[in-house]
């Protein structure tokens, strides 16, 4: 990157930065999937967090001058973005899922799933009429799922559950975010370990899901989000093999399960090739999400053993 001191005096605008932003991501080369997908996006984001403005709301302001302050702060998240390949949500502390905010840094995976999508339309059509009054959000990580939940269905119990103290350290603080302490509780937790004799309406999973070639080969980016929250083994469906399991257990009888497992769709019609997958599809891009409800779960449960 060009010297600090011959930026400054080429440098003055919002405008300016976004712009410089937008050129230092393209000559770098940088990879786009964390919540955005192309390099004015990023800049977006990160040159209008660093300086205070919310996105949406900066037409009026850019051409506003930054101060010195500002410019010293844009340019170092600037660069380490470029050279250290950071993705921007855990540059700014924040990530957006299903039109909330929520914190986020490297304890958990940056929210990116197209269950916003699914939460967004209220679970139409797939999930009952009969009221929801207990979710568990499995392999919760920050919680952007369960505390979406919480919002849709605003008389429901919510459970986050996550093996990751530190993720559920980074949920927590998203629950006292939303002062949701009085319904959404954090569970520590191998799977359904720690959920014994509790039933659920709804149970939806975001589980780790990439498969060992995937895992090698994810672009940089990826490599600063936590391995035990994307990788699952040599087809990537280990977790989703024990949630098939046991998940049957753990619903109320008109209970629903909603997983998501992206690529892996593939492998898994492949291991359970006499079951019927029902695959959610989405408007806004996205793939790979299986729905069943209990008495699906019952129906074919030789299969999953």
């Amino acid at each position: 990157m060009e010297s600090s001191s011959n930026i400054y005096t080429q440098l003055y605008t919002v405008r300016d930065y976004i712009r410089w932003a937008v050129s230092q991501f393209t000559k770098a080369e940088l990879y786009f999937g964390h919540g955005t997908d192309n390099a004015l996006d990023e800049a977006l984001q990160l040159v209008l967090h660093t300086i205070g403005i919310p996105v949406g709301s900066e037409g009026a302001l850019l051409d506003a001058h930054l101060t010195q302050d500002e410019k010293e702060q844009v340019l170092k998240q600037i660069d380490r973005r470029t050279k250290e390949r950071i993705p921007v949500p855990y540059l700014t502390g924040e990530a957006w899922f299903a039109g909330l905010s929520f914190k986020v840094d490297e304890r958990v995976l940056i929210p990116r799933s197209p269950l916003a999508e699914l939460i967004e339309r209220g679970f139409e059509p797939w999930i009952p009429e009969t009221p929801i009054n207990h979710v568990l959000d499995l392999c919760t990580g920050g919680g952007c799922i369960g505390i979406a939940c919480a919002h849709l269905f605003e008389e429901a119990q919510v459970d986050l559950a996550d093996i990751s103290d530190g993720a559920l350290e980074v949920a927590a603080s998203n629950i006292e975010s939303y002062e949701l302490n009085h319904r959404v509780q954090v569970l520590q937790s191998d799977l359904f370990s720690a959920a014994e004799g509790r039933q659920y309406d709804l149970i939806v999973s975001n589980p780790p899901y990439v498969d060992d070639e995937d895992l090698s080969s994810m672009p940089a980016e990826y490599q600063h989000e936590p391995a035990l929250a994307l990788g699952s083994g040599v087809d990537g469906l280990d977790i989703t093999r024990r949630i098939l399991r046991e998940a049957v257990n753990y619903l109320t009888d008109n209970g629903v399960l909603i997983v998501e497992v992206g690529n892996s769709g593939i492998a898994l019609e492949q291991a359970y090739p006499t079951v019927p997958f029902t695959w959610i599809e989405f408007e806004h891009g996205g793939h790979g999400v299986f729905v069943f409800s209990r008495a699906e779960l019952l129906e074919y449960s030789e299969a999953f053993v």
